[in-house]
């Protein structure tokens, strides 16, 4: 059963886009995480995991997710090894939005995998995977927009908006973001 509404929703006034099992759904889950994970100190990790794969999140068991942290369905969310979602972070997810291995989500940071079609007259959901690659980091308050990878070890810096692909081991910067200069990691001496 597809999450859009078989019908063709009207947005623009005030028909649903997503069916009421959907609807339902995510009623549930904005209730479970209001009382059961918001409010818990930042510690908790393994107790907001656990709820999140009640819900159908596939999160690695090293992962951590704060409880202020908004998820808007957890079936499209994949948390990989060491991956970090922030305080504040809002994961948007209308489509799937996965964050790879050691992946750090920074502080009111926000990944948005839905937009509205402009030309549409009845302006339709639009909704489109997000890909943050292995070691990357999305700094605080950065925006990452629907249909975008962020690349192998890039850094998408803070209140950056990003709206295309990033290259990998790539820094960005600004609105829109753009490649300032490439990511080299330090190899100390012992």
């Amino acid at each position: 059963m597809s999450l859009l509404d078989a019908r063709m929703s009207k947005p623009l006034e005030g028909g649903p886009t997503f069916t009421l099992s959907h609807r339902l759904f995510r009623a549930c889950w904005g209730i479970t995480w209001l009382c059961l994970a918001s409010w818990t100190p930042p510690p908790l990790h393994a107790w907001r995991r656990w709820l999140l794969s009640r819900f159908g999140a596939r999160v690695h068991p090293t992962a951590r997710v704060y409880g202020s942290a908004r998820i808007w369905y957890p079936p499209l969310l994949e948390m990989k090894a060491h991956a970090c979602m922030g305080p504040g972070v809002i994961c948007y997810c209308m489509a799937p939005i996965s964050l790879g291995e050691r992946v750090v989500v920074s502080q009111r940071a926000h990944l948005c995998a839905g937009t509205h079609d402009v030309r549409d007259p009845n302006f339709q959901l639009v909704a489109r995977p997000i890909r943050i690659g292995d070691q990357a980091w999305v700094a605080a308050e950065a925006f990452v927009g629907p249909g975008v990878s962020v690349g192998e070890g890039s850094v998408i810096g803070a209140r950056a908006v990003l709206m295309r692909d990033a290259e990998p081991w790539t820094i960005y910067t600004g609105n829109p973001a753009t490649p300032i200069k490439k990511r080299v990691l330090r190899t100390d001496a012992a």
